[in-house]
Order: structure tokens, then C-alpha cells, then sequence
């Protein structure tokens, strides 16, 4: 009996203690109207594409024949590529978005998450904008969607700009414990309703090469911008919606011109991938940053604008 009670005594104790890190950590969605005025601010604008209301920017001179259009990664947004923008917007018509259920974006109304849907995504912004023919560049998620849709429709993209991008099956050890406690179905309430700030300051710390550019005004981005109203719940959906190596027998039928930009601190998506890439794409370039991590255009734009500007000189 007195085994029991202390055991009983033990499972309430625990019981509690989770509870109050719940509690401590309980973070509801905030709409997306109470987030505009900080995240969207001139030239941000809203498109509609397939039922959504897609946040854009759009500069730099509308006579370039051929934009540059920029994806961001996994729970970034278009604020990832502010670098890469200043110093192209001179010369170049940019575009760049959030990505359905990140950033501003927010959820897709059918809660479809697949590789193909994004794909058809980009289609449907191209032809919403426009236009026929692009240069296509995205990072981590994002490259994965770009070069899946260089594969779908090969006439519509000039050049592909790849940054650390996804394709290939994760190994094991390399998948951070977030991406593998969203897959699990009894932790989606936690996933969906709590969000630690400490977290997401150290899973941005963790794709720098040097986690000390990593600022508090960074963090805020991030950290604010997943609390949009449905963002987590599609981020969970999309991680079981996009398996790892999807479509990666569709990588060495690309023939367009290719960059691929790396950073050889990069702790999600290792060195080797990129070296992947570089051998499957004919006549592609592969370009390493020794001490960048996984989004080595915003840890560095200077440094990796200027592999993109002489790519884009050629």
C-alpha cells in the first residue's frame, strides 16, 4: 500500500509539473490582422491564388523580362531574403512570398500539403503575375518546391538558384526533434498550442554557422509569425504530407542552368546533399560557404548575393 501511494504520489507530482509547463508555455494563434502592421508594411502586398490571401513583395524594375522569384524554407518567410533584395532590387525584378502555411499566408483551405500541390502553387502565382518565364531560387523547403517545379514545367523557368535545398531522404540523426514530435498524432495538441520562445531561439540558433548573429529582433520574426492562426497546425501537416526524397528520382532529369548555393556548417541538411545535387544536374555549379549554416542567405547575403549575381551575369 505504501508502494502504491508513493507511486500514485510520484505520477500526480509529474502530472503537475507537466501541466504547469503547459501552462507556462501556452501560446494561442494570433490573427493575422494583429501581425500586418509590423510584418507587412510597405511594399508588402496581398494576392489572391487558390483561396488564399498569398503576402507578396514585388520591386525592383517591372522592364526585367525574366524576374527572379524567391521561396523561402521551413517556417520562414519572404523577410528571409531581405539582403539578397537590397542588392539586386536596382537591377532586378524580385518577387518573393509566403509560402502557404507559413509567414502571413497562413493555411491552405483544403489542407492539402503535398509536394505537387506547392508545385502547381508556384504555377498558379506565375500565371496570377503574369508571367511566362522566371528565375527560380529557394532554400531548405522551399529549393525542394523550386526544383520540383523546374521538373513540372522545364519552359517556365530560365535559371534555378538551390539553397541548401531539400530532396533526398533525411538521415535519422539529422531530423531535429520538432520535425519528429510533429509527426506524431497524440503530440498535435501540444504542437499546435504551445510555442516556448526559447525553442524557436534555439532552432534558429541552430541553422546559423554562427549562432551569435543570431539577434532577439530575428527571434521576434520567427517566433511571431508561427503564432499566425493555422500555421502550426499546417506545419504538421505538411511534415506528414511531404516524406523526405519524394520526387528525388525527378532531380537528374533537370536541364536548366543551376547554381547551388551551401553552407558547410549546415546541421539539417548536410554538405553532402548539395554535393548530390551538383553531380545529378547536369552542368550545374555548386558554390560552399565554409562557416555558414542553413540559410546562408540571410546569416550572409553579401557574400552569397554575389555568387547569385554572377550567376545571373552569364
Amino acid at each position: 500500500m505504501r508502494i502504491t501511494r508513493i507511486l500514485a504520489i510520484g505520477v500526480l507530482a509529474l502530472a503537475a509539473l507537466a501541466g504547469t509547463g503547459v501552462a507556462l508555455t501556452w501560446a494561442p494563434d494570433r490573427p493575422v490582422d494583429t501581425l500586418k502592421a509590423r510584418w507587412a508594411p510597405w511594399p508588402s502586398r496581398f494576392v489572391e491564388i487558390e483561396g488564399m490571401s498569398v503576402h507578396l513583395r514585388d520591386e525592383g524594375p517591372r522592364t526585367d523580362a525574366t524576374p527572379l522569384v524567391l521561396l523561402h524554407g521551413t517556417s520562414a518567410s519572404l523577410h528571409t531574403w531581405d539582403g539578397w533584395v537590397d542588392a539586386l532590387k536596382g537591377e532586378r525584378r524580385i518577387i518573393r512570398i509566403d509560402l502557404p502555411g507559413f509567414g502571413l499566408t497562413g493555411p491552405t483551405p483544403d489542407g492539402d500539403y503535398r509536394l505537387v500541390r506547392y508545385s502547381r502553387f508556384v504555377g498558379a502565382l506565375l500565371d496570377e503575375l503574369g508571367l511566362k518565364q522566371v528565375v527560380l531560387a529557394g532554400n531548405s523547403f522551399g529549393g525542394q518546391v523550386a526544383w520540383k517545379f523546374a521538373a513540372d514545367a522545364p519552359g517556365r523557368v530560365a535559371r534555378l538558384v538551390l539553397v541548401d535545398a531539400a530532396g533526398y531522404p533525411f538521415k535519422p540523426e539529422s531530423v531535429p526533434a520538432a520535425f519528429r514530435m510533429a509527426r506524431i498524432p497524440a503530440l498535435e495538441p501540444l504542437m499546435t498550442h504551445t510555442l516556448p520562445r526559447s525553442m524557436v531561439e534555439s532552432s534558429v540558433r541552430n541553422v546559423y554557422g554562427d549562432p551569435a548573429r543570431v539577434t532577439p529582433e530575428l527571434v521576434d520574426r520567427y517566433h511571431e509569425l508561427a503564432l499566425r492562426e493555422g500555421n502550426r497546425g499546417a506545419l504538421v501537416q505538411r511534415f506528414r504530407q511531404t516524406p523526405g526524397g519524394e520526387f528525388a528520382e525527378q532531380i537528374p532529369q533537370l536541364k536548366v542552368p543551376t547554381l547551388i548555393l551551401w553552407g558547410g556548417r549546415d546541421r539539417l541538411i548536410p554538405l553532402e546533399n548539395g554535393q548530390r545535387f551538383a553531380r545529378e544536374i547536369a552542368g550545374s555549379r555548386l558554390v560552399v560557404f565554409d562557416a555558414l549554416g542553413h540559410v546562408p542567405h540571410e546569416e550572409d547575403p553579401v557574400a552569397t548575393v554575389a555568387a547569385v549575381k554572377g550567376f545571373l551575369a552569364q
